[in-house]
């Protein structure tokens, strides 16, 4: 299905389609001319973000093919399989997979990895970039705007949806090994579920600090009075405004598999921690039912795998000690050499 060609004025389009269109046409013009396969999504939605896509491009990027490809039957056959499940990258192609629509559109396969371009398009008024690859744009170009733009919109109702899981939060936190009159990070602490816990545990006598970089879902956490139990900072957890060697205990949710580079990532999170200071990867739900809940397969090469995640904590300065991921909550232990 032919996208619409460059120049072409889409009546009533959300302003944020416009927002990641006018992105990853800036990243993606100066490779022109090449093809980009755009799959995924509602039925329909490849197509419509594909005309966007190419109503995006200046004039001068007339070369470009945005094709909307749906429907391939995949290689196990009986089913509607993704386009990239079956389509092999070319230096001549840019593949984009839309995240979200029905599940089970798609037989399994493994066309979110292939793709050089993930847009979480789950609310279709507004997509999201998730992934690009660095070999098109570094993480700087893209990463903060869109993650706080994926946050952003869920900070109100965060709490109301996933608030069942404090009591995972509190066990956690007891597990990290949490001492009275230690300074302790948070980052990545989102709504800050887990301050009260942490707070408890330091005592009076230590610090507790909840980072994030969405200021919406700092807002979230001091208006359910979490404030109370840490001092709140908008930070980027790849830049963290942290002293050398400060932290006794570093928490964190939800965090290692958002980052763009895991590797670098837990080097921050190292160099914020003493010597035989503690790191706590938590998450409230174990990776399997995560994965079934999102409607994807669990693959073994990421980040959290236990395979993966061993390496890529110990090139960052930690040693692991220990690892779980149950049903009910993932939860992996290291310390700072």
């Amino acid at each position: 299905m032919r996208g619409s060609q460059p120049g072409c004025i889409l009546v009533g389009v959300p302003e944020r389609i416009s927002e990641v269109a006018a992105l990853l046409a800036e990243v993606l013009t100066p490779r022109a001319p090449l093809t980009v396969i755009v799959d995924g999504g509602d039925p329909g939605a490849a197509a419509h973000f594909a005309a966007r896509l190419a109503a995006a491009f200046p004039p001068s990027a007339r070369a470009w093919n945005i094709d909307a490809v749906l429907g391939l039957i995949g290689p196990g056959g009986g089913g509607s399989g993704s386009a990239l499940n079956v389509l092999e990258p070319a230096t001549d192609q840019i593949l984009v997979y839309l995240r979200g629509g029905p599940r089970n559109r798609f037989i399994a396969g493994d066309g979110e990895r292939r793709a050089q371009v993930v847009i979480d398009h789950r609310d279709p008024d507004w997509p999201v970039i998730r992934h690009v690859h660095p070999s098109l744009a570094d993480p700087d170009r893209w990463y903060l705007s869109e993650s706080r733009a994926f946050f952003t919109a869920r900070a109100a109702n965060w709490d109301v949806k996933f608030g069942d899981d404090l009591p995972a939060y509190a066990e956690a936190v007891q597990q990290a090994g949490v001492r009275p009159g230690d300074v302790v990070l948070d980052v990545g602490c989102g709504t800050g579920r887990a301050l009260p816990a942490l707070a408890g545990a330091a005592g009076p006598t230590g610090r507790v600090i909840g980072l994030d970089f969405t200021p919406g879902m700092l807002a979230e956490a001091a208006r359910a009075g979490r404030d109370s139990a840490a001092t709140l900072v908008v930070a980027d957890a790849r830049r963290l405004p942290v002293a050398d060697a400060t932290a006794d205990v570093i928490f964190a949710a939800g965090l290692v598999n958002h980052l763009p580079d895991p590797v670098a990532g837990l080097a921050e999170l190292a160099r914020v921690t003493r010597a035989g200071g503690r790191l706590a990867i938590f998450h409230p739900v174990g990776r399997a039912a995560l994965a079934a809940r999102h409607g994807r397969t669990l693959r073994p090469d990421e980040p959290l795998g236990e395979t993966r995640l061993t390496p890529l904590l110990a090139a960052s300065g930690w040693v692991p000690t220990s690892y779980e991921d149950g049903t009910d909550r993932f939860l992996a232990l290291a310390t700072r050499l």
